[in-house]
């Protein structure tokens, strides 16, 4: 069997754009007329140049290989151009194209990707969801405690044990940055009325985007950790993990870190320096789901949990449901809202979502299939990128 022909779409994603502006999806066809989906988070270039991207290393790595030969195939586009690092768009083509390549294999063998990746070991995958705006909104579900405190009992009564949210502050290409005064009292009045809202029922997970120095990020975790979150995001940039480091060691909130991290190597840094204990390791970036399942691994030795982000379309959702499936130290999976909506529509059946939990799919290779012709109706036409940061210093306004 040998990989003849390689297809990508650039798919807007319809208000209220939760997921993101746009997904890019690849499928991969063998000669045999299997084909296999895969998903590239890829925001530093504009999607349809990534699409471009992804054709260039499909006809020079992909095409005409067998698709069992991941490891192979993975290699040689790592070291693509006397590269040999984590270069992140490169991963993010490589993840996609990885990624469609064991939907192929596993429905070349009749069994779901989590099999062939050591088995199940979870029959269900606790989710947690941001706590998003809704139409009518009285006002900034952002910024306003008591509306995200109403939004997150609503969620919690839909069976989610968990919910995210960053009431920290924008981020910026000039961060670190110490927080104000004001979002310090703000993310505090945040957690103390989510908290009183959910009680027991549900973790809170604190999410920020590397806005604060070292100092910063520790003097923010005093305020809320007599709240009990379940996680602290990401609260310094990634480039550094031994400053991650000293803020794990100073707040006894769990650090969690990885969205922005592509590869082993990366992660193995992370573990080393012990700087974030929950693994957030984004399957269309990382580097696919067989270099996902051994940073789980590295993982797993330091008594370290993963908890699959999503940003995404639900081709990544599915692949993030695979790998959380047949990892012992799974610990919570990311979800858009309960996989309704565009992330349903997009897929000719859509993710499965019970009471609070995903349930992995038995089907073969990742489980879901693109709806095709749904993803022709949605052509992405606008120029902005997945996620846009400020290009100016953030003031304490």
């Amino acid at each position: 069997m040998k990989i003849t022909d390689v297809k990508t779409w650039v798919v807007g994603n319809p208000p209220p754009h939760f997921g993101g502006a746009y997904f890019l999806f690849v499928k991969l066809t063998t000669d045999n007329g299997i084909e296999g989906f895969g998903e590239v988070y890829a925001a530093t270039f504009s999607p349809h140049v990534v699409a471009q991207m992804v054709e260039d290393v499909a006809q020079r790595h992909v095409v005409g290989m067998d698709p069992f030969r991941i490891e192979t195939m993975w290699r040689n586009v790592y070291g693509r151009g006397y590269s040999m690092r984590p270069e992140l768009s490169l991963i993010g083509v490589l993840s996609g194209l990885e990624m469609a390549c064991w939907d192929i294999v596993g429905k070349a063998v009749d069994k779901p990707v989590h099999e062939l990746l050591g088995g199940r070991v979870h029959e269900r995958l606790r989710s947690y969801t941001y706590i998003y705006p809704e139409d009518g909104d009285r006002t900034d579900v952002y910024a306003d405690p008591d509306l995200s405190a109403e939004r997150a009992a609503k969620y919690v009564k839909q069976g989610f044990t968990a919910v995210k949210f960053d009431p920290a502050g924008p981020f910026s290409a000039f961060d670190p940055r110490q927080p104000s005064l004001e979002r310090l009292e703000l993310s505090e009045r945040f957690v103390k009325r989510l908290r009183e809202a959910v009680g027991t029922k549900a973790d809170l997970l604190f999410g920020t985007h590397g806005q604060f120095t070292t100092s910063g990020a520790i003097r923010l975790a005093k305020k809320l950790e007599p709240y009990d979150p379940l996680w602290f995001e990401e609260p310094v940039p990634p480039e550094m993990p031994e400053e991650m480091a000293k803020v794990a060691r100073a707040t006894s909130i769990p650090v969690a870190a990885g969205e922005r991290l592509a590869t082993k190597y990366e992660f193995a840094r992370v573990l080393q320096t012990g700087a974030a204990s929950i693994l957030q390791m984004a399957l269309g970036r990382v580097g696919g789901l067989l270099e996902a399942k051994k940073i789980a691994g590295m993982a797993e030795a330091h008594y370290a949990s993963i908890a699959p982000h999503l940003y995404c379309g639900p081709i990544e959702g599915a692949a993030n449901a695979q790998l959380a499936a047949c990892s012992p130290n799974f610990l919570i999976l990311e979800s858009i809202q309960t996989w309704g909506g565009f992330h349903a529509e997009i897929l000719k059946k859509p993710m499965r979502w019970e009471e609070g939990f995903v349930i992995p799919s038995d089907e073969p290779g990742l489980g879901v299939e693109l709806d095709e012709a749904v993803a022709e109706a949605h052509p992405y036409t606008d120029e902005a990128l997945h996620l846009e940061m400020r290009d100016f210093p953030a003031d304490f306004a």
